[in-house]
């Protein structure tokens, strides 16, 4: 790992591999340019410096990219001007009832939250509940709530968002590696809490928009610690699910928290919910940083190199998820822009695309658009992913 200093950085600069604030921290992940705002960041939060494993690339510019780019200006224009969510334009009568009964799981688990804040005592039952009935949704509308967890906006219960997101994802892990029922279903329970102990760390330090002192970050990661209590002591759950809270933030190569055990060391539910709380985060808005679209999250996961995720469990994730995850917007090589509605496990670069918008900017109709399958159709490809909020109406 090289360490920068954070004044040799120059906006448009971009590194092979992610660069990292500290260890737990993504700062850009590998192959996006540094933005002025980037940069202004950090010297906001005083860091001095930062970490990539990767080298400084310089980027070709060229007539090629011009195109693509001001397809994709003129998309965002047709979609501001139409006023388009595209979270309601993917949704169908079916979708949106998916997407009530999706809140309503938020809206349970914010009130368990705030209970176990309050030291209220709360039943092991009442959590069963909101992960039995998540793993219903998940077996009858999986695909359907991949997509919510990329483009649904949160609202205000936002760690109660981050819990059943990370929930879902382990979910499409544990399906994925032929998981037993009650096995997966502890899998599920252990994401869901996985973070419950930062309820016991002081709202001072977890919302801190600048970087934190040390004392500071002992206490926030005091939170492995704190969820293993409550999810042993206080909900009652075994230890298996406990140590997927105590555990998730070990690495692979043993750098990481609170014991720095390694490889197999850890347990298997935190070993996968490490990789979904990385993920889970990178998507998500954070105090420090914007989110990053899906496409590049899965890119920077799969740069880890056996840092800090189980090589095989970060297969089986890609394997499910695809490189273009479900619902990912893309501009393709005909400057047309559309949605992935199905992945090929075979090929990941070559999903099933769902026009969206044609190459002068038109917003097309959801039920006569085209279907593409670039594994077919060779002379297509994906030129960049889109982030779907440039794509938003403002309010």
């Amino acid at each position: 790992m090289t360490n920068i200093d954070v004044n040799t950085l120059k906006v448009g600069d971009s590194f092979s591999q992610p660069v990292f604030i500290d260890s737990a921290n993504v700062f850009v992940p590998a192959n996006v340019p540094l933005k002025k705002k980037d940069i202004e960041r950090l010297s906001r939060w005083g860091i001095k410096a930062v970490s990539t494993e990767g080298e400084l690339v310089t980027e070709k510019k060229g007539a090629a990219k011009e195109a693509p780019v001001a397809a994709e200006k003129a998309a965002a224009t047709a979609a501001a001007t139409a006023g388009v969510s595209f979270v309601e334009y993917m949704d169908s009568p079916v979708q949106q009832e998916v997407h009530k009964v999706y809140k309503k799981l938020i809206e349970r688990m914010h009130a368990i939250q705030s209970d176990v804040k309050e030291q209220k005592q709360v039943e092991n039952s009442v959590v069963n509940k909101v992960v039995d009935s998540l793993q219903d949704l998940m077996t009858k509308h999986r695909d359907d709530l991949i997509q919510l967890v990329f483009f649904a906006l949160p609202g205000e219960n936002a760690m109660a968002n981050d819990a059943i997101n990370a929930a879902i994802l382990a979910n499409i892990i544990g399906t994925g590696m032929d998981m037993v029922a009650h096995k997966r279903t502890q899998l599920v329970t252990g994401a869901l809490l996985h973070d419950i102990g930062m309820l016991r760390v002081p709202a001072a330090i977890r919302e801190k928009t600048g970087k934190l002192e040390a004392e500071e970050l002992n206490k926030m990661r005091s939170h492995t610690v704190y969820s293993y209590r409550i999810v042993t002591r206080e909900l009652g759950y075994p230890e298996e699910i406990g140590l997927a809270a105590l555990q998730h933030h070990e690495r692979w190569d043993g750098e990481g928290y609170p014991k720095k055990l390694s490889g197999k060391q850890i347990t298997l539910y935190p070993r996968i919910v490490a990789v979904v709380d990385a993920f889970q985060a990178m998507i998500s808005q954070r105090t420090y940083r914007d989110s990053m679209i899906g496409y590049t999250a899965m890119r920077s996961i799969l740069s880890d190199n056996g840092r800090r995720f189980d090589p095989e469990i970060l297969r089986v994730f890609i394997r499910c998820m695809g490189i273009y995850p479900l619902g990912s917007i893309v501009l393709l090589s005909t400057s047309c822009i559309g949605r992935v509605i199905e992945n090929n496990p075979e090929a990941p670069m070559r999903p099933r695309i769902k026009l969206i918008i044609d190459k002068d900017g038109t917003m097309l109709d959801n039920d006569t658009a085209a279907i593409i399958d670039l594994d077919k159709e060779k002379k297509v490809f994906i030129a960049k992913a889109v982030d779907p909020k440039g794509l938003v109406k403002s309010p």
